[in-house]
């Protein structure tokens, strides 16, 4: 049995969706119109139209970033983020390696 999916839609339909309700007409309208799945959807498009323009209409990429994860959201971490970052995974490893040396030291005894 195939596993269901939900549709994903152009950036260019999204685009021209949420350009005909900002300009007046209805949500219900246009999802009945384009039969879309709920009048929600195009609220929350023109919500995110609103807050941070086309781009946020755009497809967003799937996975892991490949530079080790470090993106965040749309937004590159700055350097102090980034220091920030790698010093708590050092402190976390140290912490790990000094628990593990004792509980050698424990088996040993």
């Amino acid at each position: 049995m195939p596993k269901p999916t939900r549709p994903s839609y152009s950036f260019e339909f999204k685009l021209a969706i949420v350009q005909r309700f900002i300009a007046g007409e209805t949500a219900l309208d246009l999802a009945r119109e384009y039969d879309l799945s709920s009048p929600r959807l195009i609220q929350t498009w023109a919500r995110a139209y609103r807050r941070d323009g086309e781009d946020a209409l755009r497809p967003k990429p799937k996975g892991r970033a490949r530079n080790g994860g470090e993106r965040v959201g749309r937004r590159e971490l700055s350097e102090l983020e980034k220091l920030r970052s790698e010093n708590a995974r050092l402190e976390a490893e140290n912490a790990y390696l000094k628990k593990l040396r004792a509980l050698r030291a424990q088996g040993r005894q």
